[in-house]
Protein backbone atom coordinates (compact mmCIF):
# COMPACT_ATOMS: atom_id res chain seq x y z
CA UNK A 1 0.00 0.00 0.00
CA UNK A 2 2.91 2.79 0.77
CA UNK A 3 4.12 1.90 -3.11
CA UNK A 4 0.60 2.37 -4.09
CA UNK A 5 0.16 5.97 -2.32
CA UNK A 6 3.59 6.98 -3.78
CA UNK A 7 2.69 5.95 -7.23
CA UNK A 8 -0.72 7.53 -6.73
CA UNK A 9 0.96 11.32 -5.95
CA UNK A 10 3.37 11.22 -8.15
CA UNK A 11 1.14 11.38 -11.52
CA UNK A 12 -1.54 13.44 -9.51
CA UNK A 13 1.06 16.51 -9.20
CA UNK A 14 1.66 16.88 -13.26
CA UNK A 15 -2.32 16.46 -13.73
CA UNK A 16 -2.36 19.15 -10.63
CA UNK A 17 -0.56 21.75 -12.21
CA UNK A 18 -1.86 20.56 -15.73
CA UNK A 19 -5.34 21.88 -14.35
CA UNK A 20 -3.76 24.56 -12.67
CA UNK A 21 -2.45 25.71 -15.87
CA UNK A 22 -5.64 24.77 -17.43
CA UNK A 23 -7.49 27.26 -15.34
CA UNK A 24 -5.48 29.71 -14.90
CA UNK A 25 -5.73 29.92 -19.15
CA UNK A 26 -9.68 29.82 -18.95
CA UNK A 27 -9.19 32.29 -16.18
CA UNK A 28 -7.15 34.46 -18.55
CA UNK A 29 -9.78 33.45 -21.54
CA UNK A 30 -12.48 34.33 -19.15
CA UNK A 31 -11.20 38.49 -18.00
CA UNK A 32 -10.16 39.18 -21.69
CA UNK A 33 -13.74 38.22 -23.13
CA UNK A 34 -15.46 40.36 -19.96
CA UNK A 35 -12.84 43.65 -20.72
CA UNK A 36 -13.88 43.15 -25.02
CA UNK A 37 -17.57 42.99 -23.37
CA UNK A 38 -17.31 45.59 -21.23
CA UNK A 39 -15.65 47.82 -24.03
CA UNK A 40 -18.05 47.01 -26.37
CA UNK A 41 -20.75 47.55 -23.86
CA UNK A 42 -19.08 51.25 -23.49
CA UNK A 43 -19.06 51.72 -26.87
CA UNK A 44 -22.40 50.73 -27.23
CA UNK A 45 -23.29 53.29 -24.69
CA UNK A 46 -21.70 56.04 -26.09
CA UNK A 47 -23.12 55.47 -29.50
CA UNK A 48 -26.55 55.69 -28.26
CA UNK A 49 -26.36 58.42 -26.50
CA UNK A 50 -24.72 60.16 -29.50
CA UNK A 51 -27.70 58.62 -31.31
CA UNK A 52 -30.24 60.34 -28.79
CA UNK A 53 -28.90 63.27 -28.91
CA UNK A 54 -29.30 63.30 -32.37
CA UNK A 55 -32.24 62.61 -32.83
CA UNK A 56 -33.41 65.68 -30.33
CA UNK A 57 -31.40 67.94 -32.51
CA UNK A 58 -33.07 66.57 -35.74
CA UNK A 59 -36.49 67.15 -33.79
CA UNK A 60 -35.26 70.38 -32.98
CA UNK A 61 -33.99 71.37 -36.42
CA UNK A 62 -37.30 69.98 -37.91
CA UNK A 63 -39.77 72.57 -35.13
CA UNK A 64 -37.29 75.74 -35.88
CA UNK A 65 -37.39 75.08 -39.24
CA UNK A 66 -40.94 75.27 -39.40
CA UNK A 67 -41.27 78.25 -36.96
CA UNK A 68 -38.67 80.57 -39.04
CA UNK A 69 -41.58 81.72 -41.27
CA UNK A 70 -43.35 82.72 -37.94
CA UNK A 71 -40.64 85.02 -37.02
CA UNK A 72 -40.32 86.26 -40.68
CA UNK A 73 -43.76 87.27 -40.75
CA UNK A 74 -43.48 88.67 -36.82
CA UNK A 75 -40.49 90.56 -37.90
CA UNK A 76 -42.71 92.32 -40.60
CA UNK A 77 -45.83 92.86 -38.21
CA UNK A 78 -43.23 94.46 -35.48
CA UNK A 79 -42.09 96.95 -38.62
CA UNK A 80 -45.85 98.32 -38.76
CA UNK A 81 -46.74 98.10 -35.36
CA UNK A 82 -43.74 100.61 -34.88
CA UNK A 83 -45.70 102.62 -37.46
CA UNK A 84 -48.68 102.74 -35.00
CA UNK A 85 -49.42 105.89 -32.40
CA UNK A 86 -50.69 103.42 -29.86
CA UNK A 87 -48.19 103.02 -27.62
CA UNK A 88 -49.86 100.31 -25.61
CA UNK A 89 -50.41 98.26 -28.65
CA UNK A 90 -46.36 98.47 -29.46
CA UNK A 91 -45.19 97.56 -26.15
CA UNK A 92 -47.89 94.42 -26.04
CA UNK A 93 -46.65 93.03 -29.39
CA UNK A 94 -43.36 93.95 -28.42
CA UNK A 95 -43.20 91.53 -25.07
CA UNK A 96 -44.68 88.91 -27.34
CA UNK A 97 -41.64 89.61 -30.18
CA UNK A 98 -39.16 89.22 -27.82
CA UNK A 99 -40.32 86.29 -25.89
CA UNK A 100 -40.69 84.25 -29.05
CA UNK A 101 -36.91 85.68 -30.27
CA UNK A 102 -35.70 84.87 -26.56
CA UNK A 103 -36.80 81.09 -26.56
CA UNK A 104 -35.66 80.18 -29.69
CA UNK A 105 -32.37 81.73 -28.75
CA UNK A 106 -32.47 79.69 -25.61
CA UNK A 107 -33.04 76.60 -27.95
CA UNK A 108 -30.11 77.20 -30.43
CA UNK A 109 -31.46 79.33 -33.28
CA UNK A 110 -29.22 82.04 -34.18
CA UNK A 111 -29.50 84.64 -36.55
CA UNK A 112 -26.65 84.66 -39.44
CA UNK A 113 -25.57 88.71 -39.43
CA UNK A 114 -24.90 89.66 -42.82
CA UNK A 115 -24.41 93.43 -43.39
CA UNK A 116 -23.97 95.60 -46.48
CA UNK A 117 -20.60 95.36 -47.63
CA UNK A 118 -20.05 92.48 -46.93
CA UNK A 119 -18.16 90.24 -49.00
CA UNK A 120 -20.38 87.28 -50.88
CA UNK A 121 -19.63 84.02 -49.85
CA UNK A 122 -21.71 81.12 -51.85
CA UNK A 123 -21.01 78.72 -48.77
CA UNK A 124 -22.50 81.26 -46.58
CA UNK A 125 -25.26 83.41 -48.80
CA UNK A 126 -27.67 82.53 -51.25
CA UNK A 127 -27.79 85.41 -54.26
CA UNK A 128 -31.20 86.23 -55.17
CA UNK A 129 -30.48 88.33 -58.06
CA UNK A 130 -26.94 90.36 -58.99
CA UNK A 131 -27.14 94.21 -60.01
CA UNK A 132 -24.61 96.50 -61.59
CA UNK A 133 -21.96 98.21 -59.22
CA UNK A 134 -21.82 101.93 -59.03
CA UNK A 135 -18.60 101.83 -57.37
CA UNK A 136 -15.65 98.96 -58.35
CA UNK A 137 -15.35 98.45 -54.87
CA UNK A 138 -18.89 96.96 -54.61
CA UNK A 139 -18.20 94.26 -56.74
CA UNK A 140 -18.38 91.01 -55.45
CA UNK A 141 -20.36 92.17 -52.39
CA UNK A 142 -23.68 92.10 -50.55
CA UNK A 143 -26.06 95.20 -51.57
CA UNK A 144 -29.03 94.21 -49.80
CA UNK A 145 -30.24 91.18 -47.37
CA UNK A 146 -33.83 90.42 -49.12
CA UNK A 147 -34.30 87.50 -46.40
CA UNK A 148 -32.84 86.41 -43.06
CA UNK A 149 -30.66 83.34 -42.32
CA UNK A 150 -30.56 80.94 -39.60
CA UNK A 151 -28.65 78.14 -38.31
CA UNK A 152 -29.03 76.29 -35.79
CA UNK A 153 -25.99 75.27 -33.80
CA UNK A 154 -23.43 74.42 -36.57
CA UNK A 155 -26.38 73.43 -39.17
CA UNK A 156 -27.32 76.02 -41.33
CA UNK A 157 -31.76 76.26 -41.54
CA UNK A 158 -32.19 78.96 -43.94
CA UNK A 159 -29.30 80.27 -45.71
CA UNK A 160 -29.82 84.46 -45.99
CA UNK A 161 -30.87 85.72 -49.39
CA UNK A 162 -28.86 88.61 -50.60
CA UNK A 163 -28.19 90.99 -53.90
CA UNK A 164 -25.04 90.94 -55.22
CA UNK A 165 -22.91 93.76 -56.80
CA UNK A 166 -21.83 93.10 -60.57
Amino acid sequence: MANSKKKSTKPKSPTLKNQIKSLNDELKDEKDKFLRLFAEFENFRKRTAKERLDLFKSASSELMTALIPVTDDMDRAFTEFKKSENENLIKGFELIYNKLNDTLKANGLTVIVVNKGDVFDSEKHEAITQIKATDKKMVGKVVDVIETGYSLGEKILRYPKVVVAN
